[in-house]
């Protein structure tokens, strides 16, 4: 697949951290164009990443082969409307949470050529994992598109149905505050014990990222792993029977079943007219 241009409407951080992921993966600078409404967020893109900046939407700019979304999800319905008239074929790429296509599809004016995607913002460190959802009539070619501007950022994977995009949003979009919610209370136990800040963050930080790595690298299930780790009778146990006794797992079960919910208000809430 040769070149493909693309256009980002938004210049925020998830778009800059797309950005970086193509550049960095061989993609030229001319390729890339970003349509933002802030100076200094555009001036800082064109020095980071010597790439072509507009105020707003234009023939020139919006020529793309590809046009990302990555406005927040409020705006989305007006910069859709200024959006309007220079589609011709591009596809449409929308990191929008909570926007369905139906909605996006309408306020295009009846535009079919989408993909939603669902990022994280481990991308900012190439780290993501996106989901993405296309109807049926967007085409192998185009599907292949969007999958390369998102394997820029992490990995990807795809959704057979569009409402599943709200156990995505709870599950990874809002996946990593959970993770540094735990980071934040392993931290804490640490000092409570008597270690310092300084100490009790490296070790809180180390042990996460290196039992992930290990659990991504293992052919191995996460529950193999802990029972490996779990010696009867010793501390790990201890620990465990602890978290147990609290009901830890229910409640993180229920925590994202609660975000899940919330998605499915806001994709009613954004989508209305």
């Amino acid at each position: 697949m040769g070149p493909m241009k693309v256009t980002f409407i938004g210049g925020g951080n998830m778009a800059g951290a797309m950005i970086g992921g193509l550049v960095k993966q061989g993609w030229s600078p001319d390729t890339i164009q970003v349509v933002e409404i802030s100076a200094p967020a555009r001036e800082q893109l064109e020095a980071k990443f010597n790439v072509k900046t507009y105020t707003a939407p234009r023939t020139d700019a919006i020529g793309s082969g590809c046009i990302v979304l990555s406005v927040k999800p409020q705006q989305m319905r007006e910069v859709a409307r200024d959006l309007r008239p220079y589609l011709t074929s591009q596809l449409i790429v929308s990191i929008a949470a909570g926007i369905r296509l139906a909605d996006l599809g309408r306020w295009l004016g009846s535009y079919r050529r989408l993909v939603r995607v669902m990022p994280n913002t481990p991308a900012l460190a190439g780290a993501g994992v996106s989901a993405l959802y296309a109807p049926a009539g967007v085409s192998a070619e185009e599907r292949a598109s969007a999958e390369r501007l998102l394997n820029a950022v992490g990995a990807t994977l795809w959704l057979g149905r569009e409402d599943q995009m709200d156990a995505i949003t709870a599950v990874s979009g809002s996946g990593p505050a959970y993770v540094f919610y735990f980071i934040e209370a392993l931290e804490h136990a640490a000092q409570a014990l008597g270690l310092n800040a300084e100490s009790a963050r490296l070790l809180a930080l180390e042990t996460f990222s290196g039992a992930a790595k290990l659990a991504s690298q293992s052919q191995e299930g996460p529950a193999v792993l802990r029972q490996r780790v779990t010696s009867k009778g010793g501390t790990t146990e201890r620990a465990l029977e602890s978290l147990e006794a609290d009901r830890v797992k229910d409640a993180i079960v229920r925590a994202v079943e609660a975000a899940a919910q919330r998605s499915r208000e806001l994709g009613d809430e954004l989508g209305k007219d």
